[in-house]
């Protein structure tokens, strides 16, 4: 498939809408595979008796290899065809989760996340390089916003089907059938995976940024830092939320199920908006600087404040200010990947993006570890609410003052250039 699509779009061609819907819809698998540890923890603690330290390093596990392959993965992304790694991640991530479901024993249940890790490693580079090559910017915030959609779902439908299934049948099941349904999506994908230049053709000739010269971006490392701030929730909120449910909160499973699932439906919901009113924001006239800017500070500070609240009040409050977080959630989700892809352009979106996940998702690793320190030594979660919190007001401080403004950089071999303002560095 190749577009011509012009960066004035406005409807996107059936091919790219076919194309969009499967990377949505891998997102959604891809993060129900990265959760469902998370959802089954409270029965695999009691099965091989575990600490919750111990749960919390077999929580943050996946991280370790995640976020160390990615840098390979987002290099990948730019040198051979995006379409083709894409595949090849999601048959591994796929295979290791219906492989967890037969493993019984701490380290086998470590190194097949370890792969799972290796294998969803490249879902985040690829979804930035196609959507920088081949969708017209026009159109970007929407389409990112329903990746963002699809990356919610998935945790409310690990929670709330998957809650209630492995409650009734045992968690191994849930993983077995989940893996090998999954690999149905290859069968698409061969089908409408985009091929050809895109329009990346028409955009930035020139040479290509190396790593060096993302690296040295101010830009760059405050995506990065905004990440780890942004996901850190997050990443909290999927790895521990089932947790917190039942044994701080004493929800039954059934009850933790319906509460998570709404949760992250809600994000799924405010991500999706938040994309809309974007993109027609800007296209009335808003900068992209403005406009992404204040999703990313409100969805923030709402997310920080809220989960903060939801650990000092009673559970019936308690849940309505974690639905808040959800909506505080998807606003951010709505302007992550915008500002990265506006930045790089389409050439360097891949190494950007991969460089960018490895250091933001280590978050991942630190929440879920972090969480289950703090939980062996004061019984309880008010100080790893506190902790997301803090980290919500550095990620604040991080997209204002190190990533504004929001504008294209130009990419030449000794002359970095976004929008007028030239800053001549080393080769």
């Amino acid at each position: 498939m190749t577009t011509d699509s012009g960066t004035n779009a406005t409807k996107l061609p059936r091919a790219l809408r076919y194309v969009l819907a499967l990377l949505a819809f891998s997102v959604f698998i891809n993060y129900i595979d990265r959760g469902n540890l998370s959802i089954a923890a409270p029965m695999l603690k009691d099965e091989l008796g575990m600490s919750a330290s111990q749960l919390g390093v077999l929580l943050s596990s996946f991280f370790w290899t995640y976020s160390l392959f990615l840098i390979l993965s987002g290099w990948l992304v730019d040198r051979v065809s995006v379409s083709w790694v894409m595949a090849i991640g999601f048959f591994l991530w796929s295979a290791a989760t219906s492989a967890t479901g037969f493993l019984h024993g701490f380290t086998a249940l470590m190194v097949v996340r370890l792969v799972l890790g290796i294998g969803e490693s490249v879902a985040y580079p690829a979804y930035s390089k196609i959507l920088a090559k081949y969708f017209p910017a026009s159109q970007r915030a929407s389409a990112n916003s329903i990746i963002a959609s699809g990356l919610a779902c998935g945790p409310a439908f690990g929670m709330l089907l998957g809650g209630v299934l492995m409650s009734r049948f045992g968690w191994r099941s849930f993983f077995v059938v989940l893996g090998a349904i999954s690999l149905v999506w290859l069968l698409p994908w061969f089908r409408w995976m985009p091929r050809g230049p895109g329009i990346a053709a028409e955009m930035q000739v020139g040479p290509e940024p190396t790593t060096l010269e993302i690296l040295k971006q101010r830009s760059a490392w405050g995506t990065f830092l905004g990440l780890f701030c942004n996901a850190y929730s997050l990443y909290f909120m999927t790895a521990w939320l089932p947790f917190y449910l039942v044994r701080e909160r004493h929800f039954s499973m059934d009850t933790m199920a319906k509460i998570g699932g709404a949760v992250f439906l809600t994000q799924a919901l405010s991500s999706t908006i938040c994309g809309r009113i974007g993109d027609r924001w800007i296209a009335a006239g808003g900068t992209r600087t403005r406009v992404h800017m204040t999703f990313m500070t409100a969805g923030l500070l709402g997310t920080g404040g809220c989960l903060l609240a939801s650990s000092l009040v009673g559970p019936t409050l308690s849940v309505g200010l974690l639905l808040l977080v959800g909506v505080s959630l998807g606003s951010t989700l709505a302007s992550t990947w915008p500002i990265s892809q506006t930045l790089a352009g389409p050439r360097a979106s891949g190494r950007w993006t991969g460089l960018q996940c490895a250091f933001g998702n280590t978050s991942g690793a630190l929440a879920s570890a972090v969480t289950g320190f703090i939980l062996d030594r004061t019984g309880e979660f008010f100080w790893a609410f506190a902790v997301a919190a803090a980290l919500c007001i550095v990620g604040v401080l991080t997209w204002l003052f190190l990533v504004c403004p929001v504008e294209p950089i130009i990419w030449t071999r000794r002359t970095s250039v976004a929008l007028g303002k030239a800053r001549v560095e080393p080769a």
